[in-house]
């Protein structure tokens, strides 16, 4: 006597996957972190190359902090998509840890934003985390939403394409700032539009 089985659709959120999850998308955060220094240290400046090349690392990086979580914990329904939140504010916490105890002591990047702060890092670290947990919380409401079985690729194009076209907008426009920067928050921005969409049509 033999048994099939059947396809999993339930959601996924005990501890053990959100944290191991979450853990996961703290590493590639940090793996995309150091790569980007990297190439903004050893890509020429000239030309398009260096823009370019970070470009696709934001990109990267932004789809899987934002699409991973929801895929992982096999969202479904609000279960699922709360599950998600948690790995990506898990995942923000641990690239923190990182953050504080290794990449800070070597002076891997200019702080700025402990600049803005007055020096103070305690108030760059709860809007990281916030940041985190909302990319993840996106990207759980979309991978609910789409029909069981979607690619990740298909599922993260809309977000990567409205990144693109937002950034060029704002170039077109005139607004400052470097190219992987705009492409990011064009992304993050598209984000929110999406779920809003994807509502209405379960609705």
């Amino acid at each position: 006597m033999s048994a099939t089985l059947a396809p999993m659709t339930a959601d996924r959120t005990d501890v053990r996957t959100v944290l191991t999850g979450g853990t996961k998308i703290g590493i590639v955060t940090v793996v995309s972190v150091l790569l980007y220094l990297w190439v903004s240290r050893n890509v020429p400046a000239a030309g398009s190359v260096r823009a370019g090349v970070e470009t696709l690392l934001v990109l990267a990086a932004g789809t899987a902090v934002t699409f991973l979580p929801g895929r992982w914990c096999s969202a479904r329904s609000v279960e699922g998509i709360a599950g998600a939140a948690g790995m990506g504010l898990w995942g923000a916490l641990v690239f923190s840890m990182v953050d504080i105890v290794l990449l800070r002591p070597v002076h891997a990047y200019p702080w700025t934003w402990d600049a803005v702060g007055g020096g103070s890092t305690w108030w760059y670290l709860p809007i990281w985390w916030m940041f985190g947990t909302f990319l993840a919380w996106m990207g759980g409401v979309v991978t609910a939403t789409a029909p069981e079985g979607t690619s990740l690729g298909r599922t993260a194009a809309p977000a990567l394409i409205g990144g693109i076209v937002l950034a060029v907008v704002a170039k077109l426009v005139g607004f400052g700032g470097t190219l992987p920067v705009m492409v990011g928050a064009g992304f993050a921005v598209t984000l929110p539009v999406l779920v809003v969409v994807a509502l209405a049509r379960k609705a």
